[in-house]
């Protein structure tokens, strides 16, 4: 199966991507919603958790695994490469790639506050892109945004125009969504910033980055599970979860909760 886990709602981003590119291959998803947010935390704590995720989806049949969590591709992924013996995605690099291809030359970049910190987006910019210059703002609340729902809200909006008029300001021509829960505020982030903004989603293009490994790597590819299972483990669930969820997916999911030691 591929693992895919995130500190909470977010990663559902990228499940409903493999859903779309990748049909009938089997996903088990794991949610620290009773730990999240991961954004506020240091990198030795983010880097715990992110082991102890991967760990739990491994002992649930994973053969690879999606780190679908900024915070934890900035700052964990060293030590989750070290310590974690099948292949790793994360949602970083593949989101830094396409903004080079479709940027005219200034990239803005919304994330929580860890990842803003790590600089990890502009440190790989200037490899692939040296160039573009990367232009970055913290968003801290939209991470409770949207696990409480608030999608459509007028004070998620006024929140929106606050945080990204920094960037507005600035005149980026591209925007990555450097937090997987922030798709889901993709039409507030549209309004604010208007349509001649590219905006880049790090779901989509991991799981794309995902797709091509699997037509390289025929091996692999046959030792995962192809007949559509699906299983969802939180580590507290919530009514709010499962709604929003099955909401994003499109059909009714059935929760498992689950405990770390």
């Amino acid at each position: 199966m591929i693992g895919v886990f995130d500190s909470g709602l977010g990663g559902l981003t990228v499940v409903k991507e493999i859903f779309r590119q990748l049909p009938g291959y089997g996903v088990v998803y794991f949610g620290d919603t009773a730990r999240m947010p991961y954004g506020n935390k240091s990198r030795k704590m983010v880097t715990k958790y992110a082991l102890q995720d991967a760990e739990f989806l491994l002992g649930h049949g994973a053969k690879m695994i999606v780190v679908a969590c900024n915070t934890a591709s900035a700052l964990a992924m060293d030590e989750l490469r070290r310590q974690i013996r099948v292949p790793l995605f994360e949602v970083v690099t593949p989101a830094v790639a396409r903004a080079a291809q479709v940027s005219r030359g200034r990239t803005g970049v919304i994330g929580t506050r860890g990842t803003v910190k790590s600089g990890v987006y502009a440190e790989k910019m200037r490899l692939i892109s040296p160039k573009t210059r990367v232009i970055t703002a913290a968003c801290p609340l939209f991470v409770p945004l949207v696990e409480e729902g608030w999608l459509n809200r007028l004070e998620t909006l006024m929140i929106a125009k606050q945080y990204l008029h920094p960037l507005r300001w600035r005149k980026i021509d591209s925007l990555i969504l450097g937090c997987t829960h922030y798709p889901f505020l993709r039409p507030i982030v549209r309004q604010v910033m208007g349509g001649k903004v590219v905006l880049v989603d790090p779901a989509r293009e991991t799981v794309a980055q995902l797709k091509q490994f699997l037509k390289m790597r025929p091996d692999l590819d046959k030792k995962l599970n192809h007949d559509g299972r699906r299983r969802f483990f939180v580590s507290d669930r919530t009514e709010q979860f499962s709604r929003l969820a099955s909401r994003w997916l499109g059909g009714k999911i059935n929760l498992e909760e689950a405990q770390l030691e």
